[in-house]
């Protein structure tokens, strides 16, 4: 089974993913970005936290090339935190370690360079808070 769960945090959002990214939790994956950027408060900082992720193919890491691409354009910058070890060796294998930062912990990768709330600080749930959960 896969999740996908968006809290807005200042100016940032904070997308924890728990379980296997793969063909068709992707599109999960992409749906929840999609309405972030596509929102009315443009997201200055996306994280995505993956320390609930099991396992990535090449369909979530097109994936989150995407969003980076998406969030590129519009000045916006992605960051990756607490990556599984498995998982972290896929990223530098594709190199996506190199085109999107990678931080130890999801807290580090909001409050560097000023990205947002603590992610220990409580969300702000304005924001739509969106559970896809996917059989997988």
């Amino acid at each position: 089974m896969f999740a996908v769960e968006v809290r807005q945090l200042g100016q940032a959002w904070l997308v924890s993913l728990r379980g296997e990214l793969d063909f068709t939790s992707a599109v999960q994956l992409r749906e929840a970005a999609e309405r972030v950027v596509a929102g009315l408060l443009q997201p200055r900082l996306m994280v995505i936290d993956c320390a609930g992720l099991g396992f990535c193919d090449s369909s979530g890491i097109s994936s989150l090339i995407a969003i980076h691409q998406w969030l590129s354009a519009r000045g916006s910058t992605l960051r990756l935190a607490a990556v599984p070890p498995t998982v972290a060796r896929i990223f530098r294998l594709t190199g996506l370690d190199q085109l999107v930062g990678v931080y130890p912990t999801a807290s580090e990768a909001l409050a560097v360079d000023g990205g947002g709330a603590a992610a220990s600080s409580s969300p702000a749930d304005t924001s739509a808070s969106t559970h896809a959960a996917v059989q997988g």
